[in-house]
C-alpha cells in the first residue's frame, strides 16, 4: 500500500495537483472503503485493486475533480453527493457555516433559508446540526436541484431532520414572499467570481459556469441576495454571504448601504483570505418600525 500511495503521489504532483498526497489517499480510502488513517495498516493491494487505484489516479491527474471521482463532498459533519452539473462545495465555506450555527444557537426551532443552494450543502449542514430547524434550500438550476433533492432524501433517510428543496430564482422579488419577515437565518454561497479570473481546471471544466462567475466584477448576484434576504429576515435575524477575496470592502459596503442591515462584518477563511460578510436585520424600534 505504501508504494502505491507514493507512486500515486508522484503522478499527481507531476500533474500539478495542489495536494497530491491527500488526494491519492482519499482515492484509495474511497476505493477500499476505509478511513484514510487506516490505509498504511492494510496489506499489499491485489493486482485488480491496484489497477483500479491507478485508473483513479490517472483521471485525477487529468484534473477530474476529486469529488467527482469519489462521488462525495463534505461540509462540516455532513457528507453529500456531488457530480457533473453541480458546484462542488469548498472547505472555505466551513467558517461561514460555523458562524451561522453559532448565531442561531439560542434560537428555538429556527427557520433557515439557503439561497443559491446548489447541492444543498449549507442547508444540509445546518439541518444536520439543528434537527429542530426548518430549512429551505433554494436554487434555480434544474441539475443542481436534482442533486439537492437527492441529498435531502438521503438526509431524511439517515437523520431525524429534513430539508425542503425549492425551485426559485434569487433575482425574483416574489421568491418565498410567504416567509417574509419570519426567517431567523439566511445563508448564501452565490456565484461571485469576476469573469476572466483564472481558475483551476477543476473549476473551469467541471463546475457550472453560472454557479461560479457573476459578471465583470463578480457582484451581479449579491444585490439580489441582499434584497431578498432583507425581505425574508425577521428583525434581529442574521445573514451570511460568501464572496470573492477581492470583495472584502464591496460586499460589506452593499450591506451598509441597504439602510436595513446592521452589525456588518467581514470574515476571513482558514487561509486568511476575506471570504464572507455577515449582518443583522435592524431590530424594530419602540414605534414598531425597523
Amino acid at each position: 500500500m505504501r508504494l502505491a500511495i507514493l507512486e500515486g503521489e508522484r503522478v499527481l504532483a507531476a500533474a500539478g495537483i495542489p495536494s497530491p498526497r491527500a488526494d491519492v489517499e482519499s482515492l484509495a480510502a474511497h476505493l477500499l472503503g476505509v478511513e484514510r488513517p487506516r490505509l498504511l495498516l492494510l496489506p499489499p493491494l491485489e493486482p485488480a485493486v491496484l489497477d483500479s487505484l491507478q485508473e483513479l489516479v490517472r483521471r485525477r491527474a487529468e484534473r477530474v475533480p476529486l469529488q467527482h471521482l469519489t462521488g462525495t463532498a463534505a461540509l462540516g459533519s455532513t457528507t453529500l453527493s456531488v457530480g457533473p452539473g453541480v458546484f462542488v462545495p469548498r472547505p472555505e465555506t466551513e467558517q461561514l457555516l460555523e458562524w451561522a450555527l453559532t448565531r442561531i444557537r439560542s434560537v428555538r426551532d429556527p427557520l433557515v433559508v439557503d439561497l443559491c443552494s446548489g447541492s444543498g450543502a449549507l442547508a444540509l449542514a445546518v439541518a444536520r446540526q439543528r434537527t429542530d430547524a426548518r430549512v429551505l434550500a433554494v436554487d434555480n438550476d434544474p441539475a443542481a436541484l436534482e442533486w439537492a433533492r437527492h441529498n435531502a432524501d438521503s438526509l431524511r433517510a439517515t437523520a431525524d431532520t429534513s430539508v425542503e428543496v425549492v425551485a426559485g430564482d434569487v433575482t425574483d422579488p416574489t421568491l418565498l414572499t410567504g416567509f417574509d419577515g419570519i426567517v431567523d437565518l439566511v445563508v448564501c454561497n452565490p456565484p461571485y467570481v469576476p469573469e476572466g479570473t483564472p481558475v483551476p481546471p477543476e473549476v473551469w471544466e467541471y463546475d457550472p459556469y453560472a454557479a461560479v462567475f457573476a459578471g465583470r466584477d463578480g457582484l451581479e448576484i449579491v444585490p439580489h441576495v441582499l434584497t431578498r434576504a432583507i425581505g425574508l429576515l425577521r428583525p434581529g435575524g442574521v445573514l451570511a454571504v460568501e464572496h470573492d477575496d477581492t470583495h472584502a470592502e464591496a460586499v460589506p459596503a452593499l450591506m451598509n448601504d441597504s439602510g436595513t442591515l446592521t452589525e456588518v462584518q467581514d470574515h476571513s477563511d482558514l487561509a486568511g483570505r476575506p471570504r464572507f460578510a455577515t449582518a443583522e436585520k435592524k431590530p424594530q424600534g419602540p414605534s414598531g418600525s425597523s
